[in-house]
């Protein structure tokens, strides 16, 4: 950590940036996410102080926005002070500045603190992922599939790796819990009904979902193949649109067709 009085004396852009990078160590400090050498330990102030400090000069930057310098204002004048959230602000308001787009704003997400160490799930719940191929997308279906309750992911070939950056990010911490397996289509259980998420099937309202079974989700390009097509079982399930491209996001279909499904369960 580098001391306010020195920050405070830095010029522009090189004022900017160190204080972004502190901001971020102490977020990543006040999340838990600081590894042992990169925790706080500035000698003469606390963290909270060390905060206000470094706050407060972001206040007085000439080139925040009024409306920004408002929020961190309001922020440093709560009792008890909000750290993570003013270290937040402050460090999001750095980069816009900078001309760091947020696309490129690195996220720093605590894991959900839980003393559950069991995952609970719908047994016999499953989804076959086929050729997608946005990271993004792979860890928003794992991220669904671990909040609503499936029992395994399976993967085609032809997917992406789940531990690709983008993936680990947008999982949010539920690739490395969720179980998975990388298998080819003719793999998949034969003893469970295996149903399709495609357009011109059954309205997602009319479909008859299984107890038990595996739901296949098809690539953001081509949707899902005609082997697997093929190999529905169960049939084809769709989500009625109205809109004039009548498209969703692999991810967002995923999370209507989990939610669906496993109403159906209780």
């Amino acid at each position: 950590m580098i001391s306010p009085d020195k920050l405070n004396h830095l010029q522009g852009g090189q004022k900017r940036r160190k204080l972004a990078l502190c901001f971020g160590a102490l977020e990543r400090d006040i999340a838990g996410l600081a590894e042992p050498d990169c925790q706080y330990s500035f000698p003469s102030l606390s963290r909270h102080e060390y905060i206000k400090k470094l706050a407060n000069i972001v206040i007085h930057d000439p080139d925040l926005p009024k409306s920004a310098q408002k929020e961190l204002s309001e922020l440093l004048q709560q009792s008890p002070i909000d750290e993570r959230r003013i270290c937040n602000c402050a460090r999001n308001n750095l980069l816009n500045i900078i001309g760091i787009p947020p696309a490129e704003w690195d996220l720093i997400v605590a894991p959900h603190k839980t003393e559950i160490t069991q995952r609970d799930f719908y047994e016999g719940i499953y989804v076959y992922a086929e050729d997608i191929r946005s990271p993004f997308n792979l860890g928003s279906i794992f991220r669904t599939a671990e909040a609503i309750g499936a029992e395994k992911v399976f993967l085609s070939p032809g997917c992406c790796d789940p531990m690709h950056p983008r993936a680990i990010r947008s999982g949010m911490g539920c690739i490395e819990s969720m179980p998975w397996e990388r298998i080819e289509l003719n793999q998949l259980p034969q003893d469970l009904p295996i149903f399709v998420l495609e357009t011109g099937g059954t309205p997602i309202k009319d479909f008859s979902f299984p107890k038990a079974g595996i739901v296949i989700i098809g690539s953001e390009e081509l949707g899902v193949s005609p082997l697997a097509l093929s190999s529905a079982t169960h049939g084809i399930v769709s989500i009625p649109m109205k809109g004039l491209k009548a498209s969703l996001n692999v991810g967002v279909a995923f999370g209507i067709l989990m939610e669906a499904w496993t109403e159906s369960l209780e």
